[in-house]
């Protein structure tokens, strides 16, 4: 941004501030009734304009005009006090005066009165339907046909009618775009909630198949070394034989059922399953150069002395990290990002976090990330935290056990 364009920034930073400090002043009931006794006022000084030779008062018949002019228009719009509660009282209010005006050809009805009036008909419209609007159009219409004041009808007596038909419409129209409105906002809700128990779901078959493939691995290790132990140590007594022999089948048993009872999962995966060995912190220098490649500026930090993981835990703080960088990627592109990864006793502490824009208020919600992120810290034992950073961006912080078990 240049100089030259600041100062219009400025401006229009100062009047989107003053024009929401007068949404606020108008918005409650003190700005409703500033907002009525000006409309007031400035019905009160139309009727004056308006009323033939106003400015004499040498007749008591002007002054009776100007007096009844300026009265009637005055309570026309005092209703907007209560139309809040009683819309249809309200509404009912001015269109009597209305209708006093139209009978009284030396008391002109002003513009201020008018707005109250169509302001007012739409309003019970937009609240409870044209079926209740309509009433109000009854007595313009015979207006239209049978003028108040006694003259013919013609354009004069028929422009109420007109400007009231017109309000009515105008109010339905908006009454059912606001229904349609909320129709799609309701739906548009429903769907991005099935879409997070989507997401949801397929983050945890993905989770759960992955600890199919751990535990099958430890399995089938157990039952190959069961099996080799007993054939290659023939000293072995004959008890000993047996407990190798019974830890083996077990083995193979527990093998069986969770290839039995997990194996499903593999239903869903479109084409042919990962061959590849189940990754780690080991791989995480080459996470990070693959982030870098796609132009990530990623900086690493390891702290504490490196002790060897559980495959669980390791393979759950791959992803995490993994997911974290994606997230970063996709939603803070081109802005720094730490990776820390902190080893100590009993906890492996992971925090990743980017110097981007950071979420907008009320954006965070459990969503793709973060979803797989929470449940693999939970399942772990672990815990999870996300949010915005302090000083901008968005950080992720979670915490699991080297040993495999939960505190």
């Amino acid at each position: 941004m240049t100089r030259a364009t600041m100062p219009g920034v400025e401006l229009a930073q100062e009047s989107q501030r003053v024009v929401n400090a007068a949404r606020r002043l108008f918005s409650g009931r003190d700005g409703r009734i500033a907002l009525t006794l000006v409309l007031a006022v400035t019905a009160a000084l139309e009727a004056s304009i308006y009323t033939p030779d106003s400015q004499g008062f040498e007749f008591d018949q002007q002054q009776g005009d100007l007096a009844l002019a300026v009265f009637f228009n005055v309570l026309a719009v005092l209703p907007l006090l209560v139309s809040t509660r009683f819309p249809v009282l309200a509404a009912a209010g001015t269109t009597f005066c209305i209708l006093v005006l139209l009978g009284a050809p030396e008391a002109p009805l002003t513009l201020t009165s008018i707005g109250a009036l169509l302001y007012l008909v739409g309003d019970v419209v937009v609240r409870r339907g044209l079926l209740w609007g309509g009433w109000f159009l009854a007595p313009f219409l015979a207006h239209a046909m049978t003028p108040f004041d006694g003259g013919d009808a013609g354009p004069g007596s028929v422009g109420p009618l007109l400007l009231v038909a017109a309000a009515l419409l105008v109010a339905e129209s908006a009454r059912k775009r606001s229904e349609a409105v909320a129709e799609l906002d309701a739906t548009q809700e429903a769907m991005a909630e099935s879409l997070r128990e989507q997401t949801a779901m397929e983050e945890r078959a993905r989770i759960a198949r992955e600890l199919h493939d751990i535990v099958a691995h430890h399995l089938s290790v157990i039952a190959v070394q069961s099996e080799t132990a007993r054939l290659t140590s023939p000293k072995l007594s004959a008890d000993a034989r047996g407990r190798f022999e019974a830890i083996a089948a077990t083995a193979r048993d527990a093998l069986n059922e969770t290839r039995r009872l997990l194996g499903v999962l593999r239903e869903d995966v479109e084409g042919e399953a990962d061959r590849a060995p189940q990754p780690g912190l080991e791989q995480l220098t080459e996470l990070v150069d693959t982030a870098r490649d796609a132009g990530a500026e990623i900086r690493l930090i390891l702290q504490g002395k490196v002790v060897p993981l559980p495959a669980g835990i390791d393979l759950a703080a791959y992803r995490i990290l993994q997911e974290a960088l994606t997230n970063a990627r996709r939603h803070a592109p081109g802005a720094k990002v730490d990776v820390e990864v902190t080893y100590d006793e009993a906890w492996l502490t992971l925090r990743v976090r980017d110097y981007g824009p950071g979420p907008a208020e009320g954006e965070l919600f459990p969503g793709h990330g973060l979803v797989g992120m929470r449940d693999r810290a939970s399942i772990a034992g672990g815990t999870f935290a996300a949010g915005a950073a302090e000083g901008g961006g968005f950080v992720v912080e979670v915490t699991l056990p080297t040993s495999g078990e939960s505190a």
